[in-house]
């Protein structure tokens, strides 16, 4: 049980955060758009997507392209994967490049396909290669090196202990942990306990991953020892939860923002993403989002299936302007 404030200025090895609470990466979803909108929204460090660091490796421009980072977002980390330590570490020097304000080692991604490469949740497997992924990397790199894993494999299962130790020794700043087992993705409780007992068994801060839509479900982490908070679906359709919950933790209250104030944040994005690929190809890629955003809105259902045959931003504003009243 900590006595200190829940909500907290909190070290990454040099890069000191405003506070305690981070975007958690997505696939998919926290590309520069998104992590600008989580920055504003109050999250004291924003992470990208993962990056296969053989695709970095071998030169491919669209893995490249995820390495970029824009003002508005900082800071930021950038999430690798992969399990060869040759490998890893000339993509943490690609990321540095990039602008990175740390790097992050995934190795807790339940997905199959990352898994059968030997990356992701199968690192958890083998901490003798997790360790030599973490320590090539911090040798190579200035900024700090993290690395996000799971309380364990299948369920009942607590490796937090064993490999935040691994993580540690081997040079990393801070962990994510992500309190549900990897089989089972992103659904059922969090475990408790394991976490607590990882957070216990090293000095280097833990981020406490899984389940977190507000104030109450961080405010278990970091009551169970866990320096701090990373969020990730909560955020999806609502970047601002950061500043909700920094106000919940600290004895205050900010309304959930209307659906006005929902879709003139979407709007935003769509505006963001256009600049970024283009007004056609940015709201392709929105399309993965605006169920979320849309999600409890009046006519929602067509209003989604019409977003999905949209080609210019003023197309866009067309549509969601009833919305923003």
């Amino acid at each position: 049980m900590t006595t200190e404030p829940l909500l907290r200025p909190v070290a990454v090895g040099g890069l000191l955060l405003k506070n305690n609470l981070a975007l958690a990466p997505m696939a998919g979803i926290t590309n520069a758009a998104f992590r600008i909108l989580a920055s504003g929204g109050g999250a004291g460090l924003v992470v990208t997507e993962m990056v296969s660091a053989e695709s970095l490796k071998y030169g491919n421009k669209k893995s490249f392209k995820m390495l970029e980072l824009l003002p508005g977002e900082h800071p930021a980390a950038i999430q690798l994967f992969g399990a060869d330590p040759a490998s890893m570490a000339l993509a943490a020097q690609a990321a540095e490049r990039a602008g990175a304000d740390a790097v992050d080692i995934n190795a807790g991604c339940p997905v199959r396909k990352v898994r059968r490469s030997g990356a992701g949740a199968e690192l958890m497997r083998t901490p003798l290669l997790l360790a030599d992924l973490i320590s090539r990397a911090v040798k190579c790199v200035k900024v700090p090196v993290t690395v996000k894993f799971r309380v364990g494999l299948e369920a009942g299962e607590n490796l937090g202990p064993l490999l935040a130790r691994v993580a540690e020794e081997a040079g990393a700043s801070a962990i994510t942990l992500h309190g549900r087992p990897a089989s089972q993705f992103h659904t059922g409780p969090v475990d408790l306990e394991a976490m607590a007992a990882t957070a216990a068994a090293v000095k280097i801060p833990v981020f406490g991953n899984g389940g977190v839509e507000n104030a109450d479900g961080a405010r278990a982490l970091l009551e169970a020892g866990c320096a701090g908070v990373a969020v990730g679906r909560a955020a999806v359709f609502n970047p601002s939860v950061f500043a909700e919950i920094a106000a919940g933790l600290s004895g205050g209250r900010l309304p959930e923002p209307d659906s006005g104030a929902r879709m003139r944040l979407f709007l935003r994005f769509l505006e963001l993403n256009a600049g970024i690929y283009g007004e056609e190809h940015g709201l392709t890629r929105a399309r993965k989002l605006v169920g979320f955003w849309l999600k409890g809105l009046p006519n929602a259902s067509a209003a989604r299936g019409a977003f999905m045959k949209l080609k210019t931003l003023k197309e866009a504003e067309e549509l969601l302007i009833q919305y923003t009243k």
